[in-house]
């Protein structure tokens, strides 16, 4: 049974949003009425009745990660990684100093690898099975994005992802803010 008397804060925070790379770049162009909408880039809108979205334009993954390690990696989860780190080093979080096995993460995610799924789905049409990447099935899972910030911070706790198309990331603030008062975990990564 959870215990509401718990008090949950949240102590860092990370962005990746078509508004900022960060959560200061973010707030800065929210704050300003920027648009993150513009034409798309990330996948051939032609056909399509809409030629817009909001995408994380700029993002580099070798920032955030070796560039093997990021070919292994869908987008989502690699934005997801990206974000998490920034969270961390907001935090000033170390988590040598905790119990790994009381650290858990917490996702939203929307709805997974998409994109990559569309891109092997061409691979195996025009070339065969054999030249889809080895990394297609753990790639497209929505849980992968949780499973590798857990990697990526050492967290060896709780770790679940939440589906729930737009409401995601608010619903995992609310169960990871839920997985602490219930003891399950003293600190958790959600988002």
């Amino acid at each position: 049974m959870a215990d509401e008397r718990v008090r949950v804060v949240i102590t860092g925070m990370g962005a990746m949003t078509p508004l900022g790379e960060n959560p200061e770049e973010y707030w800065k162009n929210l704050a300003a009425g920027t648009s993150g909408i513009g034409p798309m880039t990330l996948c051939d809108p032609e056909g399509y009745p809409c030629q817009i979205s909001g995408e994380v334009s700029g993002f580099d993954p070798a920032t955030y990660m070796g560039s093997k390690e990021a070919r292994r990696m869908a987008r989502f989860t690699q934005l997801a990684v990206a974000a998490s780190l920034q969270a961390v080093e907001a935090a000033s979080y170390d988590i040598s100093k905790d119990d790994p096995y009381r650290v858990g993460v917490l996702l939203g995610n929307g709805n997974g690898g998409f994109p990559t799924i569309e891109e092997n789905c061409r691979i195996l049409a025009d070339r065969g099975g054999m030249r889809m990447t080895p990394f297609f099935f753990p790639m497209i899972l929505p849980n992968m994005a949780a499973a590798a910030v857990s990697r990526y911070i050492g967290a060896h706790g709780y770790n679940s992802t939440a589906t729930t198309a737009c409401a995601a990331s608010n619903q995992a603030l609310g169960e990871a803010m839920a997985v602490i008062r219930r003891g399950t975990a003293d600190v958790m990564l959600a988002g």
